[in-house]
């Protein structure tokens, strides 16, 4: 099955509840959504079970098979409640997974969707450390593997960064009301405010963090960044204008930092 790998739910206590969750982030991948979960689950009125991580990676991996009644069911089980608390998970591949936005459109129809984007350049740049360090998991380094696996490495994470196509996919299965779009440079720059706007899109009264909580380690990472040269930044840019400018039409209020 492919849910062999899923940790079990977590147990549900007397009196409350599970169904689909209340809000999913889809990502990006390398955009804050680790960070952006943390504060929002520090709200009173969401829960998170402790011994469950948030990103369950539950839909991304059906890459061949639709979810069935049972996984629908087995599915909702990760999300116990009280009544009126709210739960909710994220999974930054959600965004680039075709399939899965409209399996989370069948499996959770009233649940809300948050998008976090990042500066699409920084975001390739990170999206490639971040394979790169599962290569170096397993053993092997970028020059040791063949050239055509290099090749779909460093072309995977500029396609990752292509976001129109990506919210547009979302702005089909899910009503514009129910999808919060957000900039993680804004985010870093007026982490209260954004969170304010997060809140409130969620259905949440006001709740003010301490600095600490805010300023949290936010896309934290271990080995060396990836570094390219001023000729591939300029290609990127050439590559990725187009889309940044289409974006800006979906979201008339987000600006990338580097490309406008």
């Amino acid at each position: 099955s492919p849910f062999d790998a899923l940790p079990e739910p977590p147990p549900c206590p007397p009196g409350w509840h599970t169904g689909p969750p209340d809000f999913v982030i889809l990502g990006a991948q390398k955009a804050g959504t680790t960070w952006w979960f943390r504060l929002i689950e520090a709200h009173p009125g969401v829960v998170q079970p402790e011994t469950q991580r948030p990103e369950l990676h539950f839909f991304d991996r059906l890459t061949d098979t639709w979810p069935t009644a049972a996984d629908l069911a087995a599915y909702e089980r990760y999300f116990p409640r009280p009544d009126g608390a709210m739960a909710g998970e994220k999974t930054p591949e959600y965004l680039s997974s075709p399939w899965v936005i409209p399996m989370l459109a069948e499996a959770a129809p009233r649940s809300k969707a948050i998008v976090l984007l990042r500066d699409p350049i920084d975001r390739t740049l990170s999206g490639r450390g971040h394979a790169l360090r599962g290569w170096r998991k397993s053993g092997k380094t970028f020059e040791q593997e063949p050239l055509a696996d290099r090749n779909r490495l460093v072309t995977a994470a500029i396609a990752m960064s292509r976001y129109a196509p990506q919210v547009e996919r979302v702005l089909r299965h899910f009503p514009r009301e129910r999808v919060l779009i957000l900039q993680y440079e804004r985010c870093v720059r007026d982490p209260q405010g954004e969170l304010d706007r997060t809140y409130a899109f969620l259905g949440l009264p006001p709740h003010v963090l301490g600095e600490d909580e805010l300023t949290r380690t936010r896309n934290a990472s271990t080995g060396e960044r990836v570094t390219i040269s001023d000729e591939h930044v300029a290609v990127l840019v050439e590559e990725l204008l187009p889309d940044v400018r289409r974006l800006v039409e979906l979201v008339p209020d987000r600006k990338s930092t580097r490309l406008n």
